[in-house]
């Protein structure tokens, strides 16, 4: 082994074989748990939600030009909007699982929303990074994060207790599981350290389906079996497909409630698609300082082309049937942790990802997981949602004494929250039903453009 290699790997070098197999399925262990609970969560098909992943992933990193070391995968930033489009719709999930013709109506929306990301990627190209943070300030993306997670507080409670008239065995080892799975999740992330560090939420999950086994001591049976309308959807199957299954993919339809639904959510994802940027770009110089090279990777100059790739990754996962998503934290966290920014370790994650959505042991594992353990994950997951709302606004420093970022914050806010609790997460408006919080983030952004007409800027 070579002095240097030890420090770590470059976007543009390749470990050794092993190695690079070894750091592919270790990308792929930290971005399975969140990518697989918004399929869970949302109702789409797990295995065609892994592939799609994987191919979206493959896509950016073609889009690209290989110099940007980011894994794609499903961002929990667009749950309201695919629940508040079901309920205008009036589609309902059957043993989990969303019929086919409402994903391909959310599809249709997920197409949609990546052209608000190639959309900032342009404007960043042509006015530079200054605009995204003109038209998309921390007072707007801040309370719209948090309004994002509080909305879907309902349903991570409703999954996390039954709810029964009289407790019974059966509804107190589920709501047992549910507090053994968010306790033990919080515990974990709280502290481990370093690659178990990076999956609480996998390690969470585990807890709580050993709590769920230990049930079955007293003939309480939380575990679910793969609903069939999952493995009937399949495009092709080898044999019974109990082995083998190609993911159930679908074309989009077109659907202007999903589309209005949909499409604003992206603008919560350009803020943490931006801030990857720039941490990227911290780690992967440090490296190549450490290396002895000449600090080369200037990758936030890249943003515009994060962007767009972002933006064209949504299109290709809406294509063949996944959710919309976004680059992971999770996954720079752990090339963070081991140095590795390698670009083929990232395209064999992918691979590797898109081989196992293939297997329906996997996915009859997958959705094997009580709702139990899926509620009190919810609950840690959609605090933090709410949570990282209110980072973006620390972050940022947003004065909260400025009579213009208070009135924007506290519209966003009951907008959202209001219209969630009021009226079922779609408000009528001259007619139209508008989804709470795309109405709220577009209602935001316009009155903070309006608010900020003649305002002088503070040079210092």
């Amino acid at each position: 082994m070579k002095p240097n290699e030890a420090i770590g790997y470059l976007p543009e070098e390749r470990p050794p074989f092993v190695k690079l197999l070894l750091y592919a399925l270790q990308q792929v262990i930290v971005m399975f748990p969140a990518t697989v609970t918004v399929a869970l969560v949302t109702g789409f098909q797990v295995s065609t939600t892994i592939f799609a992943s994987g191919l979206a992933t493959l896509c950016f990193i073609l889009i690209t030009g290989r110099k940007i070391p980011l894994y794609y995968g499903s961002s929990f930033a667009y749950l309201t909007a695919i629940a508040s489009m079901c309920a205008a719709e009036g589609f309902e999930k059957v043993d989990g699982i969303l019929p086919t013709e409402a994903i391909q109506y959310a599809q249709f929306g997920i197409i949609l929303s990546g052209l608000v990301s190639i959309a900032a990627g342009i404007l960043v190209r042509a006015f530079g990074r200054k605009v995204v943070e003109t038209i998309l300030p921390a007072s707007v993306t801040g309370p719209v994060a948090m309004i994002i997670g509080l909305t879907l507080a309902g349903n991570a409670l409703s999954d996390a207790i039954p709810n029964v008239a009289e407790a019974t065995a059966q509804s107190g080892w589920w709501t047992v599981v549910a507090l053994v799975t968010l306790i033990s999740t919080i515990l974990y992330s709280k502290y481990l350290k370093g690659f178990l560090g990076q999956l609480p939420l996998l390690l969470g999950a585990l807890t709580g389906c050993l709590a769920a086994a230990a049930a079955l001591a007293f003939d309480v049976n939380l575990f679910r079996e793969m609903p069939a309308a999952a493995l009937e959807a399949s495009a092709w199957r080898l044999g019974d497909g109990s082995v083998f299954a190609v993911p159930a993919f679908s074309l989009p339809r077109v659907s202007w409630t999903a589309a209005v639904a949909i499409m604003p959510i992206a603008i919560a994802t350009i803020p943490e698609s931006t801030a990857h940027m720039y941490q990227l770009d911290i780690y992967v110089n440090d490296v190549s300082r450490k290396k002895g090279k000449e600090p080369k990777y200037s990758l936030i100059d890249l943003l515009d082309r994060n962007l767009i790739g972002d933006g064209l990754c949504d299109m290709v996962s809406g294509f063949v049937g996944g959710p919309a998503g976004t680059n992971y934290g999770e996954n720079i966290s752990t090339m963070a942790i081991t140095k590795v920014f390698s670009i083929p370790v990232i395209a064999a994650a992918a691979i590797i990802a898109m081989v196992i959505s293939f297997f329906t042991p996997l996915i009859q594992v997958i959705y094997g997981i009580p709702l139990a353990v899926i509620g009190g994950l919810e609950i840690y997951l959609f605090g933090a949602i709410a949570a990282q709302g209110i980072a973006i606004m620390i972050e940022k420093k947003v004065d909260m004494f400025s009579s213009k970022n208070i009135a924007v914050i506290a519209s966003i806010m009951v907008i959202g929250i209001g219209g969630n609790y009021t009226f079922g997460g779609n408000i009528p408006f001259f007619g139209l039903q508008i989804p709470c919080i795309a109405g709220a983030a577009v209602f935001g952004i316009l009155l903070n453009l309006l608010l900020s007409v003649g305002e002088k800027k503070d040079k210092t």
